[in-house]
């Protein structure tokens, strides 16, 4: 078999292999979004068979989701905490890793150690003391769910933003304060937008953890600022097992369309900035 033929062979079944992996993943949306169509009465004994004109509901599965167990308003909750969540976590964790590389001495190492460490640590460990200092500093609302979630994302974050700031040259730096620049302007019109691959690539990672994350907003605020996927979970909890499975499908496809509207319109830059701040 000559070299030409081993290549075709080999891109064939890595693109078989692919193919197959992608309809395994696609295939529990695809469930999901049909079922979504059909009524509640047909879900649970025929999940795999397409709408008929007997089982088709057209959108009122759509129409009771977004009005039952206030979907609407947790959907504005989970944008907000979204939305402003990832502003923050960005715009700390770069500045920290902009420090950390550039004040070179045990503390930062230390620091950098530290928020490496926090990566590798599971969440259940500290999740009880985390809920009892959060009460504690009255942190259980939306603004401060927002610092909870920075400090459990910054691990990443700074983790990815080190290894692309130790690229930036530091002539620029120096040259911006020679020209009169303060360390504050220096950052936020020089260093910064230098960091926009890998900052789009954090903001990414960090919008489908935040929009997806279910265990830290029950646990920080409860059933009173319902986010979606505790909207969605509690809709699961119908009266006597009467759970109304056309409307819980329904809400789940509109959970998942902005994380994945927002993941294909921003994807080219995540292997862009997560190469950039490994390699570099």
């Amino acid at each position: 078999m000559t070299y030409g033929n081993k290549k075709v062979a080999s891109n064939t079944i890595a693109f078989t292999v692919l193919s197959i992996l992608a309809v395994l993943f696609l295939l529990p949306i695809a469930l999901v979004f049909m079922n979504s169509f059909k009524s509640r009465l047909y879900i649970s004994s025929a999940p795999f068979q397409l709408p008929t004109a007997q089982t088709f509901v057209g959108f009122e599965n759509y129409i009771k989701g977004l009005t039952s167990s206030g979907f609407f308003v947790a959907f504005m909750r989970s944008v907000f905490v979204t939305v402003f969540g990832v502003i923050v976590i960005i715009v700390c964790t770069s500045m920290t890793s902009w420090f950390i590389v550039r004040v070179k001495n045990k503390f930062t190492r230390f620091l950098y150690v530290m928020f490496a460490f926090s990566m590798i640590v599971p969440f259940q460990m500290v999740m009880y003391t985390m809920t009892y200092v959060v009460q504690s500093l009255c942190f259980n609302n939306l603004p401060g769910v927002i610092f909870v979630y920075l400090g459990f994302g910054a691990g990443l974050a700074v983790f990815m933003f080190t290894g692309f700031v130790k690229a930036v040259p530091l002539e620029i730096e120096e040259a911006a304060e020679i020209d009169g620049c303060s360390p504050l302007q220096t950052y936020f019109q020089i260093v910064f937008p230098i960091l926009k691959p890998t900052a789009i690539t954090v903001a990414i990672l960090q919008a489908m953890w935040l929009w997806n994350d279910y265990l830290l907003p029950y646990l920080v605020l409860g059933t009173r600022h319902k986010t979606v996927p505790v909207a969605i979970q509690l809709a699961m909890q119908g009266a006597y097992g009467a759970t109304d499975y056309g409307g819980f499908m329904a809400m789940l496809v509109l959970a998942v369309i902005p994380i994945i509207a927002f993941y294909i319109s921003s994807q080219k830059y995540i292997i862009k900035g997560v190469m950039s701040g490994s390699i570099k």
